[in-house]
């Protein structure tokens, strides 16, 4: 139910008052048109309409809201998979946000692409810091707390964890590979001999090296108040997007043997956790989401992917093993930036298509039973 707060200063930017919910030039416009309001109402929609049919479930059909999922969902989410599993509760599936359908955004393929979030990234941040005597500037020590910090930095950035083509990463580049075309296509169909050239190519892209590897992101530096006056002080914060098969502890190990200083002290800040389970995509389950998104959008490719932020879905994977992230939201390269950005929104009628999604996706699994 919960949604980001809009930038402090940014509320003048947008075309529409970001709390408004106005509906103009065929968009909802609002914060959490897209994330995630539009995913609630349409659940809620779709019931409603099966309700008013008279549909008789011969499923339990079960909707989780949490009103606190941006800040890691400790008393929503958290809470509701705590008392399903208190009560002996096993689920067939979960569905919950995550990936969407793009446009324009795999190079190569032109047609929209459906992506179902098989797993998700973990996350942690690590402080690396040094501590010192202050001194003067005019009589600085060979190394300062600051230098020794900064090159610490510069091995971690240009020492990124390593990529791999592998599991989930594979699996996304395989779906797609029969819908491109010329020298893309003879490569991902090939992997078996291509793989390196692949992994290398796709190193360069920032999404598609986010999809391999485990990410590293210089994101906080603090050291000095005086520009005469040496700290006794540095310290940097990095986050680490975990990816599957790697660890918080492995992510560590990398941190202290690509720095090489023990006379720099590392931990971990807040609260961290490793990547989620990967859920199969040779299941019921996805086949079923798989089948839906071609029925209501039939245009799309559908291919299993792995979602680089953090969901609530994790919270349910105690309860079955099938959690699968996706909205049918539609979106392209310039709709992108709207996501926890300024002037987000959804089409008119790409909330239809999520409400039919939905509408069919609850029909199949819980009224018809198949």
């Amino acid at each position: 139910q919960d949604v980001v707060p809009i930038a402090p200063g940014t509320e003048q930017n947008w075309k529409h008052e970001p709390f408004s919910g106005d509906i103009a030039e065929g968009f909802v416009w609002g914060r959490g048109a897209w994330d995630d309001k539009s995913n609630l109402l349409a659940v809620l929609e779709a019931i409603e309409k099966l309700a008013a049919s008279g549909a008789q479930p011969k499923r339990t059909i079960i909707v989780a809201s949490g009103h606190d999922e941006e800040v890691g969902g400790p008393r929503g989410a958290t809470q509701i998979a705590k008392l399903l599993d208190q009560r002996g509760v096993k689920l067939e599936f979960v569905i919950d946000e995550g990936m969407i359908v793009t446009s324009g955004v795999v190079p190569g393929i032109e047609k929209p692409v459906a992506l179902i979030g098989l797993a998700e990234k973990g996350s942690t941040t690590i402080s690396i810091s040094a501590e010192g005597a202050p001194g003067h500037s005019s009589m600085p020590p060979l190394r300062s707390r600051i230098g020794e910090v900064a090159e610490a930095l510069y091995k971690l950035e240009t020492n990124q964890m390593p990529a791999r083509l592998q599991g989930v990463a594979r699996q996304s580049l395989e779906a797609w590979a029969p819908e491109m075309s010329g020298l893309n296509r003879l490569i991902l169909t090939n992997l078996w001999l291509t793989e390196p050239l692949a992994r290398a190519t796709l190193a360069k892209g920032q999404s598609s090296s986010a999809m391999m590897r485990t990410t590293t992101a210089l994101t906080v530096f603090n050291a000095g108040e005086k520009s005469n006056v040496l700290p006794a002080k540095a310290e940097a914060l990095v986050n680490f997007r975990v990816a599957p098969g790697d660890t918080i502890e492995s992510v560590m190990q990398h941190v202290r043997y690509t720095i090489g200083n023990p006379l720099l002290k590392t931990a971990t800040l807040g609260v961290s956790r490793d990547p989620s389970p990967v859920s199969p995509s040779d299941s019921a389950a996805f086949k079923l989401i798989e089948r839906t998104i071609r029925e209501t959008m039939p245009e799309a490719v559908v291919a299993p992917g792995l979602v680089i932020a953090g969901t609530d879905s994790r919270q349910m994977s105690g309860l079955t093993p099938n959690v699968y992230r996706f909205l049918p939201v539609r979106a392209k390269p310039e709709d992108l930036p709207r996501f926890h950005g300024t002037n987000e929104r959804i089409g008119v009628e790409n909330y239809g298509e999520v409400i039919r999604f939905f509408h069919r996706l609850i029909s199949v699994s819980a009224i018809e039973g198949k």
